[in-house]
């Protein structure tokens, strides 16, 4: 078996992330890594977060630095990742993409305790950078400029330290005297002798400064002081006229500040009043900028509160450090916060947002303050300050950008009757918690909805300059009719526009020179801008029936089949410049927009009734000739001739460089045909199709991002538009519409007014590029696991937190909420079921942004909800009392019992604690479906005595795997009834799956185990297990011998039985009983073999078998920790599986990874990869410049349309 791997939705979590100006001076943009995807984001005016370029770089993005230059006014990123390389990016505006200007090899890849990488400064001034490992290692490099001002890089200068762990490191502001760096480090040489222990509770963290000496080029370790244990993490303090210099520390409980020959200065950082006595407060992120007035600097601690700490000094002598509570926000990986007031908050779980600074907190008179003039010492320590909590004051939420991070299990299924299957996730940790439904295709906002007199024909948008920036007109046509609609501060009806409303209308164009064109059956109306009208009357008794216009050209079919042609002269008229008799009806023509620089488009396209497309020339010396036809194989409703993605632009070219021109044809058998017009001759090349619905799909032009994109309308909307120099077509989520045209007015910067039936829409997009649109619903804790029932349709969610408040112990619910009535598990319940802060939107909104009240370690609060998928609904949600959490859930039916139907079964641990696990004990609980499985109700409980962790059901009884062993339970009256149970298993049960008499274990660290039950003796074999250890997170049963599975290092693969061994357990009279005690090392005496392994680069929690569009193949879905979400597409040819495969190696030569990481090495990070082609490589082909790509192809013996044609063939097949 061969496979296909590709991500359909990029990692949604962001680990880091860095502010500055990278695509020009003064544009404040963001670089952000997503595991192994660096982004570069941008706010626009209106405060929404866009993605400019994404790139996979096929490596760990370890750490992200900006710096640039004195006097200079962009920035460039270093990054440290698992390549033992640094590399430095500069982003070039021109190609869109990270180009890189320096890499240098320093250390092995992978990421390894003393290589490099982890951490990274910056001297301020730019001149040098430390890369520091988390033990023993760090390196200096000298960064300079040539005299073309090119950047250079000097040979690496060590300030190594052995048995010396570091916990952050900062370059100091220190002006243009020597650069200083600031280290948190830990000496362990003494704690590593000393068997006793003693060294170990006596080591001491040191604030280590190492100064570099530009004239002898040398690291000093210039002094080490030390500095408070709970040191986590440091800030530079703006020196050079501009501050104090010096660092703050951020310790547990404590800010600090140090300099050089200065007293340490120590505020406590405020904590909140319902944060228990154990707990300390740690800072986790921080973020500063600097303005002429001053500097600020915000921290945030590790609840999500945010903190501005100010310094009084003077000169280099600072007097007093205080911490002011400023808002709270969910807690974040990383803040960046840009000159414009924005503050970019990365969540380390749930969405990311982008909020406004209101106020710098100056005026905030009720905020409670820190500081280190007030400090009070008592005997227990220092006298802490308490505040709570409050709504945001100083921060505005401008936007969120949806993030699945972590998707903890993950279902696909049709439960809405859809075209396409949805896909459920589980995401979020805590009160962020969600069910996502997500669905391929664009988000649509619906901006306004208007009745219409009678059903449109047509609408079009118009502006009354071509120098004016929004739309002035909405025309709709009717059968007999035009209606003029001005567009204001509100869309009203108007008569003195100059349009004829008497007639219905074919089409409307503004001309060059801001006069307006209407065409309609009987001939064409002028109006020029003096609001003179020419009219043009069709000849005979002929009547116009397709028209097609650009700001200069005019092309219209009569009936019969004759095409006339107009030009706009200098004077402002339009002339009629040619005819032509096709020897047909016409059924469509298009011409494109005038090129920039050029008088007029060269070609006109037309599609006949007769089954062809037919490619005019528009030249004056052989107008109308007929360059080339097309048959269709079918009659062509719409043409659309479209460029291709940024046309010219070096490098990024769909035509490879060629800027090539495409005819769009949409045909009556829902069929869309894609194919390259020469621009020299017009001839027609390289045709590509796609089913897009059963409706005959109508193409019209619109702009998304300021380019002219397609939109195509069949029995759905789809879009047609380039995203970094690739073209796209994709769904968008949306009712059929009958007709659209752009739209571009104050409110709706970019968006399309479209008729459904008798309605007139106003649409935007919500977020181009996300290949996913969302529904969401809030969860009360963080989801474990889920299953869906087959016949009811409804999904069980299992919940569970750790270190949380259970329901019934929250006081600030209890005083919100009146005595409720009690349900069956002693859990304070509403009447219909949903008690809790989930289901209130203010409750569920504050709970989101202040995080829930954290409990002590060992207790647990958890649910079962019962959600309809349809309505997005919470039907029933049981809160479980008594320190249970929910773990694992099954659906059974017990062959004793057939009358009770399908039961769900739910396993719970009591009181779980880990280093060193404990348990008090484990439950299987057994639930019935009441109401058309709306509503649960409790069957009975049964104690286990360990931790259930993944339950099965099993010919008509239930397995379940406690801790590692497996039993089989069958039902009984007053509880369940252990039938058999196996205690040979190694850790832990973190899977099972059955087939037949078959049971497939997933050990936690020993990966997979293949079992019998041998229904005579009443007992279990192993009779296979794999030949290597894994950690089993999610497994996947694919047939009777095939299972695929993921481990925690991010590792997918399949493993399988080879036939014969398996023909020879079915065979066996014994059932492999005595084969499984006579075992090879202490193991099975059969092994699997692995017949696939990929590195996908984060730990795989959820894996499933889906076909994701009607008649596709099947193949598996899964998603990652990070919100990926990618597929495995087993090849269907031997073929296509050999011309992927050398591809694959080609671009590994060409195009390798940008941050220096081999990719060969990185998709066989723990084990070589076998069978498995990396799509997301392939799909980087259209980014190699045009030679390359032209030597690639050659290799391949294709053209680069060719490559390009094969690699949208196969996403096509897959989405």
């Amino acid at each position: 078996m061969h496979l296909y791997n590709l991500t359909l939705s990029r990692p949604s979590a962001i680990t880091c992330a860095v502010v500055g100006s990278f695509s020009a001076p003064k544009v404040h943009e963001i670089v952000a890594a997503r595991g192994q995807v660096l982004e570069l984001l941008r706010p626009d005016e209106a405060g929404r977060v866009q993605v400019v370029h994404s790139t996979q770089v096929f490596g760990v993005i370890r750490s992200l630095t900006p710096f640039r230059f004195p006097g200079s006014h962009q920035d460039y990123v270093i990054c440290g990742s698992d390549s033992g390389r640094i590399v430095i990016l500069q982003y070039s505006k021109e190609k869109n993409c990270f180009s890189k200007v320096h890499q240098e090899t320093f250390g092995k890849s992978g990421c390894r305790r003393i290589v490099p990488g982890e951490f990274m400064a910056v001297d301020p001034k730019g001149r040098a950078c430390m890369i520091a490992a988390v033990e023993k290692s760090k390196f200096v490099y000298v960064l300079n400029r040539d005299n073309e001002a090119r950047l250079t890089i000097s040979s690496p200068l060590e300030a190594h330290k052995g048995s010396t762990l570091c916990y952050g490191i900062t370059g100091l502001d220190m002006g243009f005297d020597n650069p200083v760096f600031a280290a948190i480090e830990l000496d362990y040489a003494e704690a590593d002798q000393d068997p006793t222990g003693e060294a170990a509770s006596e080591a001491q963290k040191h604030l280590t400064l190492y100064e570099l000496d530009l004239g002898l080029n040398h690291v000093v370790r210039k002094s080490s002081e030390p500095v408070d244990n709970g040191a986590n993490m440091l800030i530079p303090v703006p020196g050079a006229g501009d501050g104090p210099g010096g660092v703050i520390v951020c310790a547990e409980n404590f800010l600090l500040y140090r300099a050089e020959g200065h007293p340490e200065v120590r505020a406590v950082i405020p904590r909140r009043t319902s944060l228990s006595g154990e707990r300390g407060v740690l800072l986790t992120a921080a973020c500063q900028m600097k303005t002429k007035a001053g500097f600020f600097i915000f921290v945030q601690s590790e609840y999500g509160d945010l903190y501005r700490v100010s310094l009084d000094y003077e000169g280099e002598q600072v007097k007093e450090l205080k911490v002011k509570y400023f808002d709270t926000i969910p807690p974040c990986s990383s803040l960046c916060l840009s000159r414009k007031g924005f503050l970019f908050a990365a969540a380390e779980f749930g969405d990311h947002a982008l909020y406004q600074l209101a106020s710098v907190g100056d005026d905030d008179e009720e905020a409670v303050e820190a500081s280190s003039a007030t400090l009070m010492q008592t005997e227990e320590g220092y006298a802490p300050v308490f505040f709570d909590p409050r709504p945001l004051r100083n921060l505005e939420l401008l936007d969120r950008l949806e993030s699945l991070a972590p998707v903890l299990d993950m279902k696909v299924a049709n439960l809405a009757n859809e075209e396409i299957p949805q896909i459920y996730a589980a995401c979020g940790r805590g009160p962020r918690s969600s069910l996502r439904v997500l669905r391929p295709g664009l988000a649509v906002t619906e901006m306004a909805v208007s009745p219409l007199p009678g059903n449109p024909t047509a609408v079009w948008t118009i502006k009354k300059s071509a120098a004016d920036e929004y739309d002035a007109y909405i025309i709709v046509s009717f059968s007999n009719a035009t209606l003029v609609l001005s567009i204001g501060e509100t869309v009203e009806e108007v008569n003195d526009s100059g349009f004829n409303g008497n007639v219905p209308t074919l089409q409307t164009q503004l001309l060059a020179d801001d006069s307006m064109l209407q065409v309609y059956p009987a001939g064409l109306r002028h109006i020029r801008p003096d609001r003179r009208i020419n009219e043009w009357r069709a000849p005979g008794r002929k009547t116009i029936v397709k028209a097609a216009t650009n700001e200069r050209q005019v092309a219209i079919a009569l009936s019969g089949g004759e095409i006339i042609y107009f030009e706009l002269n200098p004077q402002g008229m339009l002339v009629e410049s040619e005819k032509r008799e096709m020897g047909g009806d016409v059924a469509c023509v298009d011409v494109a927009p005038v090129p920039e620089g050029r008088q007029r488009c060269r070609y006109l396209a037309v599609g006949m009734f007769d089954g062809t497309v037919r490619v005019l020339s528009l030249d004056p010396d052989s107008t109308l000739k007929v360059l080339a036809t097309q048959a269709v194989g079918a009659t062509p409703e719409s043409v659309l001739l479209l460029d291709s993605p940024s046309t010219g632009k070096e490098g990024t070219d769909e035509g490879a460089g060629a800027g090539a021109l495409f005819l769009q044809v949409g045909l009556v058998s829902g069929l869309l045909l894609r194919t390259e017009v020469d621009r020299v001759t017009g001839q027609l090349s390289d045709t590509r199709t796609r089913f897009l619905g059963t409706r005959p799909p109508k193409l019209f032009a619109a702009a998304v991002r300021g380019e002219r994109s397609m939109l195509a309308l069949s029995s759905r909307p789809w879009l047609g538009y380039s995203d970094q120099g690739k073209f796209n077509l994709v769904p968008m989520s949306y009712e059929a519409l009958d007709y659209a045209s752009g739209f571009c007015s104050e409110q709706v910067p970019e968006g399309f007014v479209a008729v459904a039936k008798n309605t007139l829409r106003v649409l935007t997009l919500e977020r181009v590029g996300e290949f996913f649109n969302q529904q969401t619903l809030r969860l009360r804790y963080t989801p474990r696991k889920f299953v869906i029932h087959p016949d009811h349709r409804v999904l069980v969610i299992a919940e569970a937190d750790h270190a949380a408040v259970p329901l019934a112990q929250r006081e600030d619910l209890q005083q919100q909420q009146q005595p409720a009535a009690m349900d069956t598990d002693g859990a304070p319940q509403q009447q219909d079921g949903i008690a809790g802060p989930e289901g209130e939107e203010e409750a569920a909104a504050r709970e989101e942004q202040w995080g829930a009240p954290k409990g002590e370690p060992g207790q647990w609060a958890s649910c079962v909800r019962v959600v309809d998928p349809v309505a997005l609904q919470t039907t029933h949600c049981i809160e479980l009392g008594e320190n249970e959490a929910a773990l694992s859930v099954s659906l059974v039916a017990f062959d004793s019992h057939p009358e009770m139907g399908t039961l769900l079964a739910v396993g719970t641990a009591q009181g779980l604690k880990f280093y060193p696990k404990e348990v008090q004990n484990g439950y299987v609980r057994i639930y019935r479906f009441l109401d058309d499985g709306r509503r649960l109700e409790l069957v009975h409980s049964t104690a286990v005595e360990g931790v259930p962790g993944a339950i099965a059901a099993f010919k008509g009884r239930l397995l379940v795997g406690v801790d590692a062993n497996l039993r089989l339970y069958d039902m009984g009256k007053k509880r369940l009834l252990r039938k058999a149970e196996y205690r040979k298993l190694p850790t832990r049960i973190a899977t099972l799956h059955v087939a037949g008499s078959r049971i497939y274990a997933g050990d936690g660290q020993e990966s997979m185990f293949f079992l019998r039950y041998k229904k005579g003796d009443n007992q279990f074999y192993v009779f296979a297990d794999d030949i290597v250890p894994r950690h089993i997170t999610s497994a996947l049963h694919l047939d009777y011998d095939t299972m695929a599975g993921a481990d925690r290092f991010g590792n997918v693969f399949v493993s399988r039985l080879p036939p014969e061994i398996s023909a020879q357990v079915e065979d066996d009279p014994t059932g492999g009983k005595y084969a499984a005690q006579t075992g090879i090392l202490g193991g099975a005496p059969n092994k699997l073999t692995t017949i696939n392994n990929f590195h996908v680069g984060e730990t795989v929690m959820a894996l499933q078998r889906a076909v994701l569009q009607p008649g596709g193949r099947e193949l598996i879905v899964y998603g990652t920790i990070n919100g990926s979400i990618g597929v495995l597409y087993p090849f269907t040819s031997r073929e296509d599986c050999d011309f992927f495969q050398h591809l694959e190696m080609h671009m590994r030569q060409e195009h390798p990874p940008l941050l220096g990481r081999d990719h060969l090495a990185y998709r066989s990070f723990y084990f070589p990869v076998k069978d498995v082609v990396d799509g997301d490589l392939c799909e980087q082909f259209p980014q190699l410049p045009a030679d390359k790509a032209r030597g690639v192809a050659e290799e391949l013996d294709r053209t680069p349309g060719e490559v390009l044609k094969k690699l949208e063939d196969i996403r096509n097949r897959i989405i």
